[in-house]
């Protein structure tokens, strides 16, 4: 009886072992929560992205400012008032994206507003995420169908990588490492305590029409 009592329960010890400890979301089902980046390190971002700036071009007289619709907006007007600069202009590219059959205009969108003559200026294009490039190139086409400036140059707050054309930003506030089905979304409000970097997996829809070609 000892016997077989000392073998029922080696037997049962054999099927009761413990499990390894799974690393968080490593469940299959569970979605990774988005990753955020504080107003602190958005400013600090910002802040570098106006010291590049501000070391090139201190005594370039021709400066214009232009924010790529959306995104870039709020950050040239921010670059603008922390450099003293005021010809800052809106660069709408609705028209010259090579998605626009899957992405039509949306019934309310910032035409282009220049504050000054492109011809011969030298033009900053300013916008908060480079991720293809491909936004990039339509901002280019339109800018270039109002004059031709003597100098692009590009500045970026986040260069995030997956570059599909050859496109590589002037100046960048910081770097980050993001997957294609991911999607990085930079927050600039109007209070500044608020301002933050989300980095979340990207909506269904948007990972098939990507994929389309």
């Amino acid at each position: 009886m000892r016997t077989t009592s000392r073998r029922g329960s080696a037997l049962a010890r054999s099927f009761y072992f413990a499990l390894p400890e799974l690393a968080r979301h490593a469940v299959l089902g569970l979605v990774t929560p988005p990753k955020t980046i504080g107003f602190r390190e958005v400013h600090a971002a910002i802040e570098r992205l106006a010291a590049a700036i501000e070391a090139r071009h201190r005594h370039t007289k021709s400066l214009l400012l232009l924010g790529i619709a959306n995104g870039g907006i709020p950050l040239a007007r921010r670059l603008g008032a922390r450099l003293g600069i005021k010809r800052v202009g809106d660069l709408d590219i609705s028209f010259h994206r090579d998605d626009f059959g899957r992405h039509p205009i949306p019934k309310e969108f910032t035409p282009t507003l220049l504050p000054g003559d492109v011809n011969g200026a030298t033009v900053l294009l300013i916008d908060d995420v480079l991720f293809t490039g491909r936004t990039v190139k339509a901002a280019l086409d339109e800018l270039f169908d109002h004059g031709r400036p003597a100098k692009v140059e590009l500045a970026v707050l986040v260069d995030r990588g997956n570059r599909k054309l050859p496109v590589v930003a002037d100046f960048t506030g910081t770097a980050i490492s993001a997957a294609e089905d991911e999607e990085v979304l930079v927050s600039l409000r109007d209070d500044p305590s608020l301002d933050r970097i989300e980095i979340r997996p990207r909506a269904a829809r948007e990972r098939r029409a990507a994929s389309l070609p």
